[in-house]
């Protein structure tokens, strides 16, 4: 998360444009790295998320967000797993497949670890999701 959201001069390119980023000229030798997607175009949009949970005080289970698209593409991804709590901020980074400018929905979705009789109740109070071009 060093470098998200991208610098005020744009996000860094890769191949034939790579010279447009300014910072390139500062050192020699630098080494980038690229997080890919699993399915082809292999594109990811990294995205910086931020749940703060309501409900029950403390259960245990897990937090997980599913991006859909209009094309009907769907990509589920963990947020926290484990004790959860309404007092804590859950943040993560996420490589998200689906094009951010393409997202249609975004489903909140949590789970209970252990079975109990009490009808416990979990929501997210707020979900904020920061694009690496800084909009949310």
């Amino acid at each position: 998360g060093d470098c998200f959201p991208c610098p005020k001069e744009g996000c860094p390119m890769m191949g034939h444009y790579a010279d447009r980023f300014p910072a390139k000229l500062e050192r020699v030798n630098q080494k980038y790295f690229l997080n890919t997607g699993a399915d082809p175009p292999f594109a990811a949009w990294r995205q910086k998320v931020l749940i703060q949970l309501s409900g029950a005080k403390k259960i245990r289970g897990d937090i997980n967000l599913v991006f859909h698209d209009a094309e009907g593409n769907t990509k589920k991804y963990e947020i926290a797993s484990g004790d959860l709590s309404e007092d804590q901020v859950y943040a993560k980074y996420l490589d998200v497949e689906i094009n951010p400018k393409k997202t249609t929905e975004i489903e909140f979705l949590w789970n209970k670890t252990l079975f109990t009789l009490l009808w416990e109740r979990l929501g997210a109070e707020t979900v904020n999701i920061t694009h690496g071009d800084g909009h949310r």
